[in-house]
């Protein structure tokens, strides 16, 4: 009998020891890019980093948790800090957007600040308190006009400088995860626990709701180009809806089996070049539209999460990270 239960034992360890290899052979089984494009840029700050916005090619800003706000004259390559005077509460910058020199920050608790000179000087516009929730990000529109969401999923727009807001929906969504906005007005939000996403058009006066579609919990999601959606979950899932059909979901993917890093972002660099960031510098690519993966292995040095990846266009783009790291995207990547 106690030479039975040591051929099961040695059964068992052996079986394990196979899967391991499994296991590390599927993650080195995905091919490096040749060349790494992104460069890490030294940041004077610690904190988390949110957003990142232009007001042209040159003069930039970045914002962050404990008040954090940096502007940059050289396109990216360095920062420096600004302190704004809004009293003693520690707030954190969430959105930052502009339009030409007309430029937003929301943050929380309950914050909004705009300029109309670029970012030489900053106006706090009082909020509601009746305001469902904390406003978790803001799209400068043009002269005058933007929209802002809340973390509840309410969404209103404002054509007088912030003077006053119309309500789009409503009834706000519950508490959400993220939120994202298409060129064309629509939003998409995915609810705090990850469990179903929701869709609001122009035009409708309340969200649709959508379960998830599999069992995996939803961690992102967002807007291709072609009008399509895209969808990270956790355990390393992608997946993207049908070119003929936007109610239909394709297969999952799986960029890097069996990965144990969660995948917090996605945005597109060209029509066909797809980046994913995610959690301790992982940095995957794809260059042809998603079909196949490829990893920047040159970034897993980078002892950061990587929150969220900007493309201001196909040349300009950084992505923005866990205490102060902020990669700037240098030039073309290629494959393996």
């Amino acid at each position: 009998m106690r030479s039975l239960f040591k051929v099961w034992q040695r059964a068992i360890v052996l079986l394990t020891v196979i899967l391991l290899c499994v296991v590390c052979v599927g993650c080195s089984n995905t091919p490096s890019i040749s060349n790494n494009p992104w460069k890490v840029i030294t940041v004077p700050t610690e904190s988390n980093l949110q957003d990142i916005a232009f007001t042209d090619d040159k003069h930039g800003w970045l914002v962050g948790s404990k008040a954090t706000l940096l502007e940059t004259t050289d396109g990216g390559e360095t920062w420096q800090p600004r302190t704004l005077d809004l009293g003693e509460q520690n707030y954190l910058f969430s959105s930052v957007s502009f339009a030409g020199q007309e430029g937003w920050i929301v943050g929380e608790p309950g914050l909004l600040l705009h300029t109309t000179d670029g970012g030489k000087s900053w106006e706090q516009i009082p909020l509601s308190e009746k305001l469902p929730g904390n406003p978790n990000m803001i799209v400068a529109l043009g002269s005058h006009a933007a929209e802002m969401t809340t973390d509840v999923g309410a969404i209103y727009r404002t054509t007088d400088s912030g003077k006053t807001w119309k309500a789009m929906v409503q009834e706000a969504v519950g508490v959400v995860r993220n939120i994202a906005r298409a060129a064309d007005g629509r939003y998409l939000a995915v609810s705090a626990k990850g469990n179903f996403y929701s869709v609001w058009e122009p035009g409708k006066e309340a969200w649709e709701g959508h379960n998830r579609n599999s069992s995996r919990r939803v961690q992102n999601m967002g807007f291709a180009p072609d009008g399509r959606l895209w969808m990270l979950a956790r355990g390393g899932q992608v997946q993207f809806t049908k070119p003929d059909n936007p109610d239909e979901w394709e297969e999952a993917q799986y960029p890097e089996f069996s990965t144990s890093w969660g995948l917090l972002d996605l945005a597109y660099r060209t029509p066909e070049e797809i980046w994913i960031a995610g959690g301790s510098g992982n940095l995957l690519c794809s260059f042809d539209g998603g079909k196949t993966w490829q990893k920047d292995r040159d970034v897993e040095e980078v002892p950061s999460n990587l929150y969220k990846i900007v493309f201001l266009t196909p040349e300009k783009g950084f992505i923005v990270g866990q205490r102060g790291v902020l990669l700037k995207y240098q030039g073309s990547s290629a494959t393996a």
